[in-house]
């Protein structure tokens, strides 16, 4: 039976066409969720709780969560930084 959780650090900022978007990529996540399109996931980045959000596709066969400027606040952290992350599978 596969993990339901996946728990990794990343750094803030995904490359997309040119541009850094400011979202953490999830490492293998195309294995973890068998999916190549958005799913919906549960995310703590640090110690900041984010449900029922999208895990949206890279383009390049992966997934990314988007972190918005109100979640950046909360957290003290901005493009670049890393943040201790948990995606879990709703």
């Amino acid at each position: 039976m596969a993990t339901e959780q996946l728990t990794f650090q990343a750094k803030i900022g995904v490359e997309v066409k040119g541009d850094t978007w400011t979202c953490i990529e999830i490492p293998g996540s195309a294995e973890f969720f068998g999916a190549g399109k958005t799913v919906r996931v549960d995310a703590k980045v640090d110690d900041l709780v984010l449900e029922n959000v999208g895990a949206m596709v890279t383009g390049t066969g992966g997934h990314m969560v988007s972190l918005n400027a109100k979640v950046r606040k909360a957290i003290g952290k901005d493009i670049g930084d890393v943040v201790a992350v948990e995606i879990t599978k709703r």
